[in-house]
């Protein structure tokens, strides 16, 4: 019911239109109740002696007109109301997701949040417009109904709903089902979104290694566990029909038996009667669909349940209350004793103690194995994560003391994994500069090296690049990715491994582009190639963790045993079995 109330919570804003539907139910009813009411004159005085017959037709016209009206408004009105509910619920969930720090991400799938936007808010929009409105309109009638039933005879109308407490309780009880098992529906949902995403998303490795069988069973697994949850949706929703059916049944006999005793005694006339049988007919349409009404309000408080999960869920990385606009960098930015450990982590810290100050205009490369904590390091700069121990400061400011805004905006991301949108070549660079001109993003495009095959395309700058880029070879993409960069001039900027997928060619261009980035920048360089980090102002070398050495290429490359000694002999190693011939024959 929490969940319910604060769903209505959303159309607040929206008391004109509610009020509009609420009108236009009214006059739904009323109609409805007229209609019944016309059924007396009509077996009464029109039948037997044609007394009233103009009335009576004008006034059957009237209702049915009015009945349609309040019909037709109530629905458009009350459907208006549900989309603008969604769209408010979609934008906020949307804009909170993205709020989110890079953890939540790291946590779930892009196919369940893209469930929770698309399918659980459409389960909303349902209830908001069509059960909350059937809820009112149908209560409505039915009270029209019952005024008239007990109007005319309140004992025969009390003997006519003597069966309908005793489908309360089923009623309730199915309501709770429908509750649970719609969970579960939704959650195959979700699950089915998640390995289709999944497959398109890696279409290319799919086909690679023929598992286009395996990912179509593993689909078929997932849509056949969601067919299963939506029939036990099915079997609970149908068993309300036949209840319905009973209860009608109950009414009529119920009608029947009094009734006929009532007109053999003269204390009820004919046309009284047949408007009760036709007043307990009419009714049968309104509680049906009320008898829905529970199992479909249940249905959307699974759903929002589900929607509050996740707009209540906030991000680890958060604003303190009193966070100022960081200034413009300057001097330095220092990790004092910086640890920090994944909430995965069964306790283990990814860094430990990790300390060091990098003055403006530096050049910092960051080196170690797989899993030494490089990108983390990097990562804790513009706060996807939150250090556990220690702080980070930029010109003596804690981090966390300061804007998220105004800290991004002062640092450039170039990462070997290059994200690009399904968009132009021009709105790709200027992503980080939206108001750029385009003789700016041009400027940047040539100074990562990328004009040249950008106005080789057919539409030049305007050409769409797909998904994630696509249509680009990697050495282009990554080049577009500087011009971003360039063009958003951050004083500081991180480069996590921006070379290690490319070949030869593409890593001399993109080497080239990233000498124009780096000028006058601060920034922190993560290579596994150290040969791209020789010009260095500082080294950095990580093992699990930890800063075990830290100088200039030349110091530490003559440390006999040190650490960055070792990666460079492994180095030489792996390069010169590269390059070596061959002294085994081919065979024939």
């Amino acid at each position: 019911m929490d969940a319910f109330l604060r769903l209505l919570r959303y159309a607040r804003p929206h008391a004109g239109l509610i009020a509009g539907a609420v009108a236009a139910m009214v006059v739904y009813g009323a109609a409805s109740a007229a209609l019944a009411w016309l059924i007396k004159p009509i077996v009464d005085e029109v039948l037997p002696a044609q007394d009233r017959l103009g009335f009576v037709v004008s006034a059957l016209l009237i209702a049915y007109f009015l009945k349609g009206l309040g019909a037709y408004f109530s629905s458009y009105l009350m459907d208006d109301i549900g989309q603008r509910v969604v769209l408010a619920i979609r934008n906020q969930l949307f804009r909170h997701l993205l709020d989110q720090s890079a953890a939540f991400f790291a946590r779930r799938t892009t196919g369940q949040l893209l469930s929770r936007i698309n399918n659980d808010v459409s389960q909303v929009q349902r209830a908001v417009a069509e059960t909350v409105g059937d809820l009112a309109r149908e209560s409505l009638a039915l009270v029209g109904y019952a005024g008239l039933l007990f109007y005319y005879d309140a004992k025969l109308a009390l003997v006519c709903m003597t069966a309908a407490p005793l489908v309360v309780y089923p009623l309730v009880r199915l309501g709770k089902r429908v509750r649970t098992v719609t969970r579960w529906s939704q959650e195959a949902q979700e699950h089915m979104s998640h390995v289709a995403g999944e497959a398109f998303a890696g279409h290319r490795i799919v086909k690679a290694f023929g598992a286009e069988d395996r990912e179509a069973r593993k689909f078929e697994g997932a849509a056949r566990s969601l067919y299963r949850s939506n029939m036990k949706v099915t079997r609970v929703l149908s068993i309300l029909p036949p209840l319905m059916e009973l209860l009608g049944g109950v009414a009529i006999a119920g009608a029947l038996w009094y009734g006929t005793r009532e007109i053999a005694g003269g204390r009820l006339t004919a046309g009284e009667f047949t408007l009760f049988v036709a007043a307990l007919l009419m009714m049968y349409g309104p509680v049906k669909k009320l008898s829905r009404v529970n199992a479909n309000l249940q249905q959307a408080v699974a759903a929002s349940e589900r929607i509050f999960e996740l707009l209540d869920t906030h991000t680890e990385v958060r604003e303190g209350p009193g966070a100022e606009p960081l200034p413009p960098f300057r001097h330095a930015i220092a990790f004092e004793g910086v640890g920090f450990g994944y909430e995965d982590g069964h306790g283990c810290n990814t860094l430990r103690g990790v300390s060091l100050t990098v003055r403006a205009g530096q050049m910092i490369a960051i080196v170690g194995r797989s899993g030494a904590g490089k990108t983390t390091l990097v990562n804790l700069l513009p706060r996807f994560y939150d250090v556990t121990e220690g702080r980070i400061t930029i010109d003596g400011r804690d981090i966390r003391d300061v804007t998220l805004t105004s800290l991004r905006a002062q640092i450039g991301i170039v990462t070997q994994e290059t994200v690009l949108f399904d968009d132009s070549i021009a709105a790709n660079i200027a992503f980080g500069a939206p108001g750029a001109t385009r003789a700016e993003v041009e400027a940047a495009a040539r100074a990562a090296h990328a004009h040249d095959f950008i106005t080789a395309l057919p539409d030049g700058y305007a050409t769409t690049i797909g998904e994630r880029g696509q249509r680009l070879s990697g050495g282009q993409r990554q080049r577009l990715a500087i011009a971003r960069a360039l063009l958003r001039n951050s004083p500081i900027l991180i480069l996590d491994e921006a070379t290690s997928a490319l070949d030869a060619e593409s890593e001399r261009l993109v080497q080239d582009a990233l000498a124009t980035l780096l000028m006058n920048r601060t920034s922190f360089v993560i290579a596994h190639r150290l040969s791209t980090v020789r010009r260095a102002d500082a080294i950095i070398v990580l093992e699990r963790g930890r800063i075990v050495e830290m100088g200039r290429h030349d110091e530490l490359v003559g440390r006999p045993g040190g650490a960055y000694a070792r990666l460079h002999q492994l180095e030489l190693v792996d390069d010169h079995s590269v390059t070596a011939p061959s002294t085994s024959s081919p065979h024939p």
